[in-house]
């Protein structure tokens, strides 16, 4: 199965926030439509804080990828956040996810994004398989820490 990508365009945001909300739904995530709405389509119209990817055809993706990019001083440069990926659950385990997973970092790096970051749940022990495969590595002495605003 091929994971191809495509950069999401306002005419792809229906698709993209019907799939938003599957994984909201699945995964327990807390939002309305508004908050979908107003996470996702800023994204579309070219915010340069991050981007949305469509996985598989445009017209019928099968999930759907979102990093959001900052500037770190430690990393040299711009660096992204895997803030969201959900592939459809009946394709899953047929290695798209993987693929994403080594084909988007080699594009963001070639456009010169320096690191790429991703979080997971201590007790998701498949999606940490996933992220090892794709050369994903837990930072020694690092957690991840958020304050709410």
């Amino acid at each position: 199965m091929s994971a191809a990508l495509t950069l999401a365009t306002p005419d792809h945001l229906a698709a993209l926030l019907a799939l938003v909300e599957r994984f909201h739904t699945e995964e327990g995530i807390d939002s309305t439509p508004e908050s979908r709405s107003a996470g996702v389509a800023p994204l579309l119209n070219g915010i340069p804080h991050g981007a949305a990817y469509l996985i598989g055809p445009p017209r019928a993706p099968i999930g759907y990828i979102i990093v959001c990019f900052g500037w770190s001083v430690e990393f040299g440069g711009m660096e992204g956040f895997v803030d969201e990926l959900y592939i459809r659950p009946g394709v899953r385990g047929r290695g798209v996810a993987t693929e994403v997973l080594m084909a988007l970092p080699r594009a963001l790096g070639a456009a010169g994004l320096k690191a790429l970051h991703l979080e997971v749940s201590d007790n998701n022990e498949t999606a940490q398989r996933l992220y090892k495969r794709a050369a994903f590595q837990m930072r020694d002495g690092y957690h991840l820490m958020t304050r709410m605003l």
